[in-house]
C-alpha cells in the first residue's frame, strides 16, 4: 500500500492512533482483524482509493498504535473508533471490517447507525458462536494471557509461515514488519483482553444478533467470505443471508480467512460496485431468529455463565 503521505498519528484520550490514507472522494474506513495491522488492506487500497478516500487506521493495541491499560472490548473500540472519526470531523462513512474488525465495525453501527452509509464484512466475527480452535484457548482462565505475550512474540511470525494459505500468502517483509510490531510491549495484554472480551471456550459470546433488532433502519450491507475460512467458518455467511434478506455475498471458492488478499482485483472491483452504484441498494430486512435458536442460545448462555464461575475461582487459586 502506499498512502498518500506517511502514516499520521492521532491523539485520542490516553491512546495514540496510527493511520494511513489513500485517495480522496468519499470516505471509506477499513478497520483490520485481530493480531493484524492496516497493512492487511495493501493490496486493495491502491484501487479503491481511485474513487475514495481510503482510511486505514491501526486498532489501538496494534500496530504502531499506543497498548493502553484499557479494556479491549467490543463497546470501548467502537468507542474510540468513533472518537477517532471525530477528530477526523467526519460525519458519515462507508465503513468496512475484516475479522475482529468486522464485530467492531458492527458494533459501530450498532451504537450509531446513522453514521455508516454502507457496511463492508470480510469474515467477520459477531455472526455466529463458532470460532477456531486457537481463539478459545487464548481465552482458557490463566493459561492463555500466561502465554499470550511470548505467542505474540514468536508465534506470529511461525503462525504466518505455517498457515499462510489461510492467512492470504502473506510477502516475507510482511511477515517481518506485523511480528515486530507485535512484539512490542503492551501486545500480549492487548490480545488477550481483546479475545476474552467476546471468546470463551464455548466460542463467540458476543453477537451481533443479540442486539440488532434495536436497529431502526440497517444500511445496505455486503458479506465477503472465502468457502474454506477455517477462523471464522463460512457457515456464518449462509446463516447471515438467510437472517439479512437483501443482504449481499460474495463468496471466494477455496479461500482462508483472507479474501481481500487472495483475491484483491475481485474484492476492491466487488466493493467499489456496491459503494458506487448509483441505483438504490436495497437495505437488509432482518428475519425472526428460530424459536430452535433461541432455545440453544439459552443453553449455551447458561453453559457460559457456569464456565465464567469457574474461571473466577481458578483465577483466585491462581492468585
Amino acid at each position: 500500500m502506499k498512502p498518500r503521505d506517511s502514516l499520521r498519528v492521532t491523539r485520542l484520550g490516553d491512546t495514540d492512533i496510527a493511520w494511513a490514507e489513500s485517495g480522496s472522494g468519499s470516505p471509506l474506513l477499513l478497520l483490520h482483524g485481530l493480531g493484524d495491522c492496516h497493512r492487511t488492506w495493501r493490496r486493495v487500497v491502491p484501487a479503491l482509493a481511485e474513487h475514495h478516500r481510503v482510511i486505514t487506521p491501526d486498532l489501538p493495541g496494534h500496530g504502531l498504535s499506543g497498548r493502553p491499560d484499557a479494556p479491549y472490548t467490543l463497546e470501548w473500540y467502537a468507542s474510540t473508533l468513533r472518537a477517532f472519526l471525530d477528530a477526523l470531523e467526519l460525519e458519515r462513512v462507508d465503513l468496512a471490517g475484516h475479522s475482529y474488525g468486522g464485530g467492531v465495525a458492527q458494533w459501530m453501527l450498532l451504537e450509531r447507525p446513522e453514521r455508516y452509509r454502507r457496511l463492508v464484512l470480510v469474515a467477520p466475527g459477531g455472526l455466529g458462536r463458532e470460532v477456531g480452535i486457537g481463539m478459545r484457548l487464548a481465552a482458557f482462565p490463566v493459561l492463555g494471557p500466561l502465554l499470550a505475550p511470548a505467542a505474540m512474540r514468536v508465534g506470529t511470525r511461525v503462525m504466518m509461515r505455517i498457515a499462510a494459505g489461510e492467512l492470504g500468502n502473506p510477502e516475507p517483509e510482511e511477515i517481518d514488519r506485523l511480528a515486530w510490531m507485535n512484539s512490542m510491549p503492551g501486545s500480549g495484554r492487548a490480545f488477550t483482553r481483546t479475545v476474552c472480551g467476546c471468546v470463551d471456550l464455548l466460542g463467540q459470546h458476543q453477537r451481533t444478533w443479540d442486539r440488532i433488532h434495536l436497529v431502526p433502519e440497517l444500511p445496505p450491507v455486503t458479506l465477503h467470505w472465502g468457502t474454506k475460512d477455517r477462523i471464522v467458518p463460512y457457515t456464518h455467511a449462509l446463516r447471515a443471508r438467510e437472517r439479512l434478506v437483501g443482504a449481499e455475498l460474495s463468496s471466494y471458492a477455496g479461500s482462508g480467512h483472507f479474501p481481500h488478499l487472495d483475491h484483491p482485483q475481485r474484492f476492491a472491483g466487488e466493493v467499489a460496485r456496491f459503494l458506487d452504484d448509483e441505483n438504490p441498494t436495497p437495505r437488509p430486512v432482518l428475519c425472526q431468529v428460530p424459536r430452535s435458536f433461541e432455545l440453544g442460545g439459552a443453553v449455551v448462555h447458561l453453559l457460559r455463565r457456569i464456565g465464567r464461575a469457574v474461571g473466577r475461582v481458578v483465577r483466585g487459586i491462581a492468585a
